[in-house]
């Protein structure tokens, strides 16, 4: 059974992380430390060894064999965005006394969870002299709920308008947000050309629980998995095919970008791989169909408030093991034979494994799996650890499930399905 310490590794990995760019920095540091070496899209292309590439919030890592030349690879994708709010391009507003910050919504997050907790602003702004900053700000901002004693219906029906009612404090003059963002950089609020910020909780991740047997913390979904693979992919032994951690941006709201997992990213990096090697057309090809996927993505614990809202026969728990989530209208990639594979890797590696399935009148929502096996024709499975509150400003796992999927990853890159 995996120690507490990996929950609490995860824990330093999401404070780490308050954003999709400061997670892609974070899985470059720490890949750095266990001997990789970072290549950059623009220079010439090296395969061989341990390397990563960053673009924009998304990274993508990979080990080659040291010995013979591989037969395909070993794939595990995951996604470093959460569901949130975004900085408007001129956000600072005045009214009533109170200076507010206009955000987009960013996804489909659980609106009322960011009512009344406090907030800062992390991501990248880019100045004037073209130069890319990495951003995190303390708990500037804040949502206010309205007191019952103005609203007496909201407790029953609280409806939140996304225009005028989710648009945080941060002062009582009128002040620029920018310049304060500025301020931060050294540089004057003119130097600022244009930003990606979004909101990111500042409370700390905690281990609760009267057995400390759970862990609270923004942005698990998925960093979770993230972390996970990071781990995995650091510390595997040596297998016949190369390892592959894909790391991508923008899959809550739909991955459509450059460095989503419906854009070449993945491709691209794959073929500049197989190229020095050799292979050829025809080779990647077979290299591909010889390849495999672990689609890693957070998934639903039962909820013991709304048991009703679950398939009555699959009831995941925390703590028991990571889910194996199967979906008929292949929301998720996995068939008889990936979960099959998964099963292997799973006792191979010693780790519990629980099967997830929707309420048939409780449709689910969908992850990487689908959108890489469509571009990349990749035999794959969908997995993932169990959570409560997803999309919440703060989700809830259980302190077991992260250093098992760990386990399991590092035995799927080790070979342990073969």
């Amino acid at each position: 059974m995996p120690e507490p310490a990996a929950a609490e590794d995860l824990a330093a990995f999401v404070t780490a992380s308050p954003s999709s760019y400061h997670a892609a920095a974070e899985v470059a540091r720490r890949l750095a430390g266990a001997g990789f070496t970072e290549q950059r899209e623009n220079e010439p292309w090296v395969a061989e060894g341990a390397r990563f590439v960053v673009r924009d919030g998304a990274v993508i890592a990979w080990r080659t064999p040291s010995g013979d030349a591989p037969s395909g690879f070993r794939i595990v994708g995951a996604h470093t965005d959460s569901p949130g709010f975004k900085l408007k391009p001129e956000p600072s507003a005045y009214a009533f006394g109170w200076s507010q910050a206009g955000m987009e919504v960013y996804g489909g997050p659980l609106l009322n969870s960011w009512l009344d907790r406090e907030f800062g602003l992390a991501g990248r702004v880019v100045t004037r002299d073209g130069a890319v900053h990495l951003v995190s700000t303390p708990a500037w901002l804040r949502i206010p709920q309205v007191a019952p004693h103005l609203d007496r219906s909201v407790n029953e029906n609280l409806h939140l308008d996304r225009q005028v009612q989710l648009k945080p404090i941060f002062g009582t003059a009128s002040v620029d947000v920018l310049s304060a963002v500025a301020a931060t950089l050294g540089v004057h609020r003119d130097e600022i050309d244009f930003h990606d910020l979004f909101a990111a909780v500042t409370e700390r991740p905690a281990i609760i629980g009267v057995t400390g047997e759970f862990l609270a913390a923004p942005r698990l979904d998925n960093l979770s998995s993230v972390h996970a693979g990071v781990v995995a992919l650091a510390g595997a032994e040596a297998s016949d095919q190369v390892q592959v951690l894909a790391c991508f941006d923008h899959e809550e709201i739909g991955s459509g970008s450059r460095s989503g997992a419906s854009g070449p990213f993945l491709e691209t990096v794959l073929r500049r791989i197989a190229d020095p090697l050799g292979w050829g057309s025809d080779g990647f090809h077979r290299a591909l169909a010889a390849s495999f996927v672990v689609s890693s993505d957070a998934g639903h614990a039962i909820h013991p408030n709304y048991p009703q809202l679950h398939d009555p026969d699959h009831r995941p728990t925390v703590n028991a093991g990571p889910l194996l989530k199967v979906n008929a209208n292949q929301r998720y990639t996995t068939e008889g034979p990936s979960a099959a594979r998964w099963l292997r890797i799973c006792r191979a590696a010693g780790v519990p494994t629980q099967p997830f399935v929707s309420n048939n009148s409780v449709p689910c929502g969908s992850t990487i799996g689908p959108l890489t096996a469509m571009r990349l024709g990749i035999e794959s499975v969908d997995v993932g650890i169990p959570l409560l509150s997803m999309h919440s400003a703060r989700e809830l796992c259980g302190v077991q499930d992260p250093g098992w999927l760990a386990q399991a990853l590092g035995a799927f890159y080790a070979g342990a399905d073969a």
